[in-house]
Order: structure tokens, then sequence, then C-alpha cells
């Protein structure tokens, strides 16, 4: 089963463009998982027959959201964390409450958990790196934890945190920077620790490659990139994984997809 990873940064753009049409014709993925699409469904005109789609968008309009388009049914969907992990204090910060913006998508298949995450950012300001810490890498953590004691799990899209410095162009000068602080890549080394890989930097151990370019200054054609898209997967599947790459030659989002072929 290939499954691919993209933060489109708005599906309505990135149709528009004809980009995600063109990469579904000529990659073929069995499951695409996009991030960000700022919208809900019907609200772009989506048209990939093969495919079921299963969307969680934010209550805010054109913000966040994730989205699940699969070949496969999938034996169960879940929208968010568990009812349990609903009820823990700390969702709500001055930025808002990531339970109500669709962050959270699971689709469970007959070998294995397949989770979309869209983490929260940040910001510039470090506003939201205590809410990252505190309460959203945890819950995550937990959750992934609690899914791998039924099946294997598969954890796949934008962390918004690069974990080592080879994961980003220049280190020195982002260090301590909103993606790349010593909680966010504490909570990196945490999913690491806990039972979960990273498969592309388990198949490239020393390769540096990015998924993601700022806007500004010609990032992306000076390759100023960073490698915040991730697929993290059980320790039990290291054996069934039989590729790991980022497509950074596709454009159409300052996001490039991250594929995983697991057999």
């Amino acid at each position: 089963m290939k499954i691919v990873s993209w933060n489109v940064n708005g599906i309505r753009a990135v149709l528009g463009k004809g980009a995600l049409q063109g990469f579904i014709e000529k990659y073929q993925p069995d499951v695409l998982c996009l991030q960000e699409t700022k919208a809900k469904q019907g609200q772009a005109e989506v048209d990939f027959a093969e495919y079921e789609e299963i969307w969680n968008s934010a209550e805010r309009a054109g913000y966040s959201g994730t989205a699940i388009f699969t070949k496969k049914k999938p034996l169960s969907v879940r929208f968010g964390f568990l009812p349990e992990q609903d009820g823990l204090d700390g969702w709500q910060d001055e930025f808002g409450d990531a339970r109500t913006e669709g962050r959270v998508l699971t689709a469970e298949f007959e070998d294995f958990y397949l989770v979309n995450v869209y983490v929260p950012n940040e910001k510039d300001d470090l506003g939201r790196l205590k809410y990252r810490e505190k309460t959203w890498d945890v819950a995550l953590l937990s959750y992934m934890k609690e899914l791998d004691k039924t099946k294997p799990v598969v954890v796949c899209g934008d962390f918004n945190v690069a974990h080592e410095e080879i994961d980003l162009a220049r280190p020195a000068q982002n260090e301590g920077h909103a993606g790349f602080t010593k909680s966010g890549r504490q909570g990196m080394t945490n999913f690491l620790s806990n039972g979960f890989i990273d498969t592309w930097r388990e198949a490239h151990p020393n390769e540096q490659k990015y998924s993601w370019w700022s806007y500004r200054g010609g990032a992306r054609q000076r390759n100023v990139g960073w490698r915040i898209d991730y697929f993290l997967a059980s320790e039990r599947l290291r054996e069934q994984i039989k590729s790991a790459e980022i497509y950074d030659e596709v454009m159409g989002s300052d996001h490039c997809p991250v594929m995983l072929e697991v057999a």
C-alpha cells in the first residue's frame, strides 16, 4: 500500500492549479492524506472517482483541516482524539481550541491504524509553544500508544518541527525559533523513544532533503528548506516498510508530498 501525505495549504488552491489532479494521475497513491485543506467537503470541486473522501474540517471557515482520500474502504473512522482526551484541561488558549480545528483524522484498516495529523504551529513569537509541549504533544503520544495496543499505527502529516540539525538547511540561524525549539524537538524525540520510528530518516540516515520552504526570498529555488512532514510508524512495522520518499519535485504548495509504502 502506497500512502502519501501532503500539506496542500488550501485544497481549492492546489486544485485550481491542477497540481493535485496531476499528482494523483502520475503517482497513483492508494491513500492520500491531506493537511491544511482550508475547506469543508463540498466547497472544493473534487472528482477522484476511485477514492472515498473522508474530511475533518475546522469549525472556523478557511482554516486548518485534514482529509483522507482512500481507494480501500476503512473499517472505521475517528475524528479527533479519544473522547476521554477531549475532556482534559488545557485545550483552549488565546489562539483557539485544536479540538475544533480538524487536526486529527484516523482511518482503521485491517492491519494498522492510519492517523493523519496537522500539528499546531508554535507561532513566530512562540505564543503556542507551551500549548504544543503541555497539551498537544502529550495528547498525540497518548493517542498513538493507545491505538498501538490494538494494532500497529502509522502517523503522517505536518508536525511543524524539524527534529535534528540535518532536518533543516540553516539550523544555527533557527535555533530556538518556531519549528526548531528544544521543547518541540523533544516532543518528536518522545514519539521516537516510545515505540515509533521516523520512517524516512531510517531509510535515509544521512540525507538532507526537505518538505517545506518559506515563500520568502526564493527559499525553494535555493533549497533553503525544512523537513517537517513525517511518517512515523510502530516499530513492529519496520520489516514491512518497502520505501519512504520525499517528492520534492512536486509543486503546488509550500510543502511537497511525502510517501510511505508498506507491504
